[in-house]
């Protein structure tokens, strides 16, 4: 079974928020991600969102489209991202994993295929981010059948028909991306966010999670205290890009900004 909700419930039960980084796997080199993977979860991340490195990441802007060039740069493939989440799993089983990506890999590896080999590694949600759920009943039978998640978007422009729609497919949790634009745009409108998440509160059987924006411990105390997870990518993608051949440094700096974040995040739920 997924470890999403159980994290989620465990969570509320403490009342804390989801921190859930992302990183674009073999990002930038495939040695450096397992270990980012742990000093993440040991800087406070609750989920680790695993970018699976794509040729045309249409959703993305520059910092991650960057991050998955010079992941391809070293051939990193959805099966090589795979082996990562099982080295990943030697030493931690409790971190739930979730890939996020687009279409086309999964479907040359095959739906059923992909599924029996992400549940085999310790993958516990999929997040495709080209594929719409009027779209996707094939993937989601198949990884429901290998009891993944499967997780979906919805946007500010998202209508109350479509949040139902999507959050009737979705399970382990929703993602509202807070921008209209691609990932790395500028200004975040808190109270827009709060106002949309509750809309989504209506339909969501599951927790909901906001990314796009979030790039301080400050915004993410904000954000945590109208949400259920906080997403944050092109901050920490940043972090190695500017460190491309000095690894330790990267995570170094990566851990730091995401204990910010936790250390904020808690602050602000016990103050509430």
């Amino acid at each position: 079974m997924s470890r999403i909700p159980h994290r989620f419930a465990d969570l509320k039960a403490q009342g804390r928020k989801a921190l859930i980084p992302y990183v674009t796997a073999g990002d930038a080199n495939p040695e450096q991600t397992v270990p980012l993977m742990h000093a993440m979860v040991a800087a406070g991340a609750d989920l680790i969102e695993l970018g699976v490195p794509f040729s045309d990441p249409m959703a993305d802007g520059p910092v991650i489209q960057q991050a998955c060039e010079r992941a391809l740069e070293h051939h990193v493939s959805l099966r090589n991202v795979l082996e990562m989440v099982a080295e990943f799993r030697e030493q931690d089983q409790d971190t739930p994993v979730v890939l996020m990506g687009y279409l086309n890999p999964v479907e040359i590896m095959g739906y059923d295929a992909f599924a029996r080999e992400a549940a085999a590694v310790g993958v516990d949600g999929v997040l495709t981010v080209d594929l719409p759920p009027e779209e996707g009943h094939e993937l989601v039978q198949a990884l429901k059948a290998q009891e993944l998640d499967p997780i979906f978007l919805l946007s500010p422009t998202s209508t109350d028909a479509r949040i139902d729609a999507i959050c009737s497919a979705a399970s382990g949790f929703v993602y509202y991306v807070s921008l209209k634009g691609v990932t790395g745009a500028a200004s975040l409108d808190v109270e827009g966010v709060a106002a949309k998440v509750a809309e989504i509160r209506h339909h969501a059987k599951t927790p909901v999670g906001v990314g796009f924006g979030i790039k301080d411990a400050e915004t993410a105390a904000r954000v945590a205290s109208v949400a259920d997870a906080v997403v944050v990518g092109s901050a920490i993608v940043n972090r190695i890009a500017e460190n491309v051949t000095q690894p330790e440094v990267a995570r170094e700096q990566i851990a730091a900004l995401l204990g910010a974040m936790r250390e904020a995040m808690d602050s602000a739920a016990q103050a509430a």
